[in-house]
């Protein structure tokens, strides 16, 4: 009974701590899974062992958030002519 409680509880605060998340936060995260899955089933195909599947997990979550991190949507780029760097909305 106290190990379904603490389960329950571990379950509903991470639901909580979840909701806390900004659009960039949850980009990040989503970015992250989906980078470790890949990079835990490459690796694991790749080596077939354990090791290689958490190896490959490791570096496909950071690959995968940092590429989510440097994508932004709706945000878009130029050059003026002194050469500045401005943001504007995509069109």
């Amino acid at each position: 009974m106290r190990r379904i409680f603490v389960v329950a509880a571990v379950a509903v605060m991470g639901l909580v701590l979840a909701g806390c998340q900004t659009a960039r936060q949850d980009r990040v995260a989503g970015g992250a899974l989906i980078g470790a899955g890949g990079g835990a089933l490459i690796g694991g195909l790749a080596s077939n062992s354990v090791g290689g599947a958490v190896a490959g997990g490791l570096v496909g979550a950071a690959a995968g958030a940092i590429i989510a991190d440097s994508t932004y949507p709706g945000r878009c780029y130029y050059y003026t002519q002194s050469g500045r760097k401005r943001y504007t909305r995509c069109r």
